[in-house]
């Protein structure tokens, strides 16, 4: 179904710094005093010799490293981290990085969660990681750095190809709780804890590669809190509305150095009802607001998925 092409696709993703008029709620508008710190090349530890320049930060309706503007321009590519788990596969994620800084992208985003099954889990039950696997993550991130592209990193999926909401209320019934349908993922406190402390152990990584720990990795562009969320059995969007605010707030709570973004697909909701009727399938909103939940406070840019052939 859609669930299966969605995450397997290969996705152009329009990063659009949107919203400027919250942005002075959200953050300062000037970043300039802190170009000078920014701008200075990271410390080239484990060998690795650092080319990216700086944070990523979202200044009003534009991006800016070192207080410089910067132009996302690049491609999805889920797979490099389950790609590089396995070394002898390496080399086809390096060549993959090369010919994309051959082609001046600057931005990839990839997968950072694959949640429990026999397909090389990253978690393969709660708090239960892979070594190999996340060496797999760290090498990517490393290797994206040497060549000065940066990385949203993506921390869940709506569907279920590599687990998805699925596993995570799957995992809450396991434990004897009592779980009704997937969406109940956005609201029970057992998923919500497992969620967080998956992004908690994501951030506080430290990389064998560079030595350096995710949350103080400027190769990081951003956060992205879940790929394509949706809640179709509250489309008030009031249950989107909680968990984006929830969980970007957390996300700030353990790094305040990157952006966050939510990962939807772009439905407007009831923040703009006029322009339901501009979702692909008609009034449908998947639960979603784009308008509302982009403009709260945490979180920093909007993401539209375009899928010109189906919708």
């Amino acid at each position: 179904g859609m669930g299966t092409s969605n995450a397997r696709r290969l996705m152009v993703v329009s990063c659009l710094a949107v919203l400027a008029l919250a942005a002075g709620a959200r953050r300062p508008s000037v970043h300039h005093a802190a170009a000078p710190s920014a701008a200075a090349p990271a410390p080239s530890n484990g060998g690795v010799e650092a080319k990216v320049r700086g944070f990523a930060r979202a200044d009003g309706a534009r991006f800016t490293v070192g207080g410089r503007p910067f132009y996302p321009n690049g491609f999805n590519a889920y797979w490099l981290m389950y790609m590089a788990s396995n070394p002898g596969d390496r080399s086809k994620v390096l060549a993959t990085l090369d010919q994309a800084s051959r082609l001046g992208a600057t931005v990839i985003r990839t997968w950072a969660f694959n949640d429990g099954g026999s397909n090389r889990p990253m978690q393969i039950t709660p708090g239960v990681y892979s070594e190999d696997v996340f060496l797999g993550l760290d090498f990517v991130i490393g290797e994206a750095k040497k060549r000065g592209l940066y990385l949203i990193l993506s921390l869940a999926n709506n569907w279920g190809d590599f687990g998805g909401k699925k596993q995570y209320v799957q995992w809450a019934k396991d434990q004897g709780h009592n779980l009704g349908s997937e969406d109940d993922f956005f609201t029970d406190r057992h998923t919500q804890r497992f969620y967080m402390n998956h992004i908690k152990r994501v951030l506080t990584r430290v990389n064998n590669f560079t030595g350096v720990a995710y949350k103080d990795e400027p190769t990081i562009f951003a956060w992205e809190l879940m790929n394509e969320p949706r809640v179709p059995s509250n489309l008030s969007g009031k249950t989107m509305q909680a968990w984006v605010a929830l969980m970007s707030s957390y996300v700030k709570s353990v790094d305040g150095k990157h952006m966050v973004e939510i990962g939807l697909e772009g439905f407007y909701g009831d923040s703009a009802p006029e322009r339901k009727r501009f979702n692909p399938g008609g009034n449908y909103s998947a639960g979603t607001d784009f308008i509302g939940n982009n403009r709260i406070p945490t979180v920093d840019f909007a993401t539209i998925h375009s899928y010109p052939d189906q919708w």
